[in-house]
């Protein structure tokens, strides 16, 4: 059996790379071939295109790199046609997802969507085409199948993936002390940073990010770098070397007494791991304005969107300076009260989840389909 994978970002390899280790427990002789990352390399797919090369960010960004991608599209299409996979399993990443499995139904190639695309916060006219174009839609967070059911799809809720990966890394942490040692840091509390997963975002907020935390004298500023980013990025605005850390992202959260959050993934992550933080976006002034008129959601965080509530503050925009930033640091490290209302919502998020095992739900429902289905 032979599955082709599609991720374009760096939880999409995170995730991808679950789902083929859930796969190969059930079933060891199937193959992948993927766009994805380091991880789903190492959980053993063939990876024809690196994350690396696939994340823009914007409006304005797509449509600076919009030959780049109309190649990657051409190059998808004609690589799973050379491949022949019996499946195609789409993580996220819906401006090229969505046209894959549009163009997948046409060669009859079965395509299953993991991790749904967000089309609840805009673009919803693209319900049509994954209802006309997808066996199956795996939604991850709870308000998702409710939104499905008003198009009279029938998906399957299998819970988050970001539980079991963080249930794991919690089973395996070590004590702070030896988090310390191994990356040579100094014996002082922590605020992390978590600039994102993509040059643009890097550029655009860390420095903001980097100005307000060093406002905090008696705390060390650790930053999270991303596999897929060079560490010059990072070092252009005068980041010491022991304060960058790559892979330890989690332990760098779970370490620190708060953290500046880029919009996205992370925010659900910093939550889960119980860490106050302050979400932050920003980018081009178009691709701005052009999400205002789009988006139809009242919140950016998983974290807010989840609850329906604000939990976490999220500076957006203009909103997002080296002022608004401190400001709201300053709340989450040394106000108590602020800090325990934040806690106690993060526990209600964790509840509100559910169950971990979304890889081996998504896995064991994947085997059985295409075990029965005939092409």
């Amino acid at each position: 059996m032979k599955i082709y994978i599609i991720a374009g970002e760096a939880s999409g390899d995170l995730h991808g790379s679950n789902l083929i280790k859930a796969i190969n427990k059930i079933k060891p002789d199937v193959k992948f071939r993927c766009w994805g990352g380091d991880k789903m390399h190492k959980a053993g797919a063939k990876i024809v295109k690196h994350i690396k090369d696939l994340a823009f960010m914007g409006f304005i960004e797509v449509l600076l790199n919009l030959r780049t991608i109309l190649n990657n599209i051409s190059f998808c299409k004609r690589d799973i046609i050379n491949y022949s996979p019996d499946a195609i399993v789409l993580i996220d990443y819906p401006g090229f997802n969505i046209r894959i499995s549009t163009w997948a139904k046409t060669r009859g190639i079965p395509v299953y969507y993991y991790i749904s695309p967000q089309i609840w916060a805009w673009k919803q006219s693209r319900v049509y085409k994954l209802k006309s174009s997808v066996e199956k839609i795996y939604t991850i967070l709870p308000f998702e199948k409710e939104f499905y059911k008003k198009f009279n799809m029938d998906v399957e809720y299998v819970g988050h993936p970001l539980l079991e990966e963080i249930l794991n890394y919690l089973n395996k942490i070590k004590s702070k002390s030896s988090f310390i040692d191994k990356n040579n840091l100094l014996n002082k509390p922590i605020i992390a940073i978590l600039p994102g997963s993509r040059k643009q975002e890097i550029n655009v907020k860390l420095p903001l990010m980097l100005k307000a935390a060093r406002e905090y004298n008696q705390y060390q500023i650790i930053v999270a770098g991303a596999p897929n980013i060079d560490q010059k990025i990072y070092y252009k605005y005068g980041l010491k070397e022991e304060s960058l850390i790559y892979g330890n992202t989690y332990e760098i959260i779970t370490y620190a007494d708060a953290a500046i959050v880029t919009s996205g993934t992370a925010t659900l992550e910093t939550a889960l791991l119980g860490t106050p933080e302050v979400v932050c976006y920003k980018g081009s002034r178009v691709s701005y304005l052009i999400a205002r008129l789009l988006i139809k959601v009242k919140y950016i965080s998983l974290v807010n969107l989840i609850m329906n509530k604000q939990i976490v503050v999220e500076l957006i925009q203009n909103e997002c300076t080296p002022k608004q930033i401190s400001k709201e640091l300053n709340l989450l490290l040394n106000n108590f009260s602020y800090r325990e209302k934040m806690l106690n919502s993060f526990t209600e998020l964790r509840t509100k989840l559910g169950e971990d095992g979304a890889s081996q739900k998504v896995a064991q429902s994947l085997i059985y389909d295409l075990s029965n289905h005939k092409r």
